[in-house]
């Protein structure tokens, strides 16, 4: 279900919220960080974002895959995951709003992680509003409207009933099942990527439609790019990978002056 708020009045109900929003202060957006310890470099310069640059942010928005895969909160057991957890968590304590939305392979992410993390979850899609500009977020894989199969799994993966009987499973064959997907998602990371796995010009439209909005943000497709389309501009936020070939990785800054794209420090 779409939800709407201004963003200020989100902002103030964050852990930590004895402190006064900044309000000169920019917002950051990113996603496809794809945390795991198979990928250190990347996780370096999540760490050094999160303690670093995002000092000067006002919210952070992650826009989903934020992990790898996420099996249930119950990987917060796990040394990696807590440290991660605890390391978001320093956002709120420093009066830095932290809000969470689900990838396409973390959307097992619970209330139990957002406490842990110190984070507010978000629907897709979500309109907000920065320095008086009407935003719609989404992760982009409901956008992807072409892949008619992916649609469908999508919609029962993120029903209540499916949801429920995969986390009765016992840990490890949840794990086992996660690292195997991980591994053929892996060996086709080389193979042409095909238009069926983008968003489409209608699925954009619609939600540009939808929404009322003439501004979008989103993430998932890993094509980082500003596109001008015929309902308003669609910006598309960068995967990060320091770990094979090209660096890769960026988000997107929105302050009084607009809206731009940034490289990693």
């Amino acid at each position: 279900m779409l939800q709407e708020t201004p963003l200020r009045s989100v902002a103030a109900g964050v852990p930590g919220e004895g402190k006064r929003p900044h309000a000169a202060r920019p917002f950051y957006f990113l996603s496809d960080i794809h945390l795991s310890e198979a990928i250190p470099r990347t996780v370096a310069a999540f760490e050094h974002f999160i303690r670093v640059t995002a000092e000067q942010a006002d919210s952070v928005f992650i826009l989903g895959d934020l992990f790898e895969y996420w099996i249930g909160d119950d990987m917060l057991v796990e040394p990696f995951v807590a440290r991660m957890a605890a390391l978001l968590h320093t956002l709120s304590e420093r009066g830095i709003a932290l809000y969470i939305m689900h990838g396409n392979r973390d959307f097992l992410l619970g209330k139990r992680f957002m406490k842990a993390a110190g984070a507010i979850w978000l629907p897709d899609p979500f309109v907000i509003t920065a320095f008086g500009t009407r935003v719609v977020l989404a992760h982009g894989d409901g956008l992807c409207t072409e892949d008619r199969g992916y649609q469908l799994f999508r919609g029962f993966a993120r029903g209540r009933i499916a949801q429920t009987l995969f986390l009765a499973w016992p840990f490890r064959w949840r794990h086992a099942l996660a690292e195997r997907m991980r591994s053929k998602s892996q060996q086709g990371r080389s193979r042409p990527v095909s238009p069926k796995y983008d968003v489409t010009r209608q699925g954009v439209a619609a939600l540009f439609k939808s929404t009322k909005t003439a501004t979008m943000i989103h993430g998932h497709t890993h094509r980082p790019a500003r596109h001008r389309e015929p309902d308003g501009v669609r910006w598309v936020l960068p995967d990060w990978d320091l770990d094979h070939g090209e660096r890769r990785g960026g988000y997107l800054r929105i302050d009084a002056e607009g809206i731009r794209a940034l490289p990693l420090d």
